[in-house]
């Protein structure tokens, strides 16, 4: 996984405040939560959010089974 500060997904342009994405899990944290994800293109995402909002903060390349 590589760190990103893209407001799309690299692979599929999928701005990444837009539906749809799948929630695979939350955890609340002390400052917040992480949030992971997965988009439409099937990257897998870790999202964090606190009182800064919510961004992605690291992703996969989309998964085998949908990527090409």
């Amino acid at each position: 996984m590589t760190s990103t500060i893209r407001a799309v997904c690299p692979h599929c342009g999928w701005p990444d405040g837009a539906e749809p994405f799948q929630v695979v899990s939350r955890h609340g944290t002390a400052t917040g939560g992480t949030v992971w994800t997965r988009c439409a293109c099937g990257s897998l995402q870790v999202r964090v959010t606190d009182g800064c909002g919510t961004r992605v903060l690291s992703r996969s390349r989309p998964s085998a089974a949908r990527a090409g």
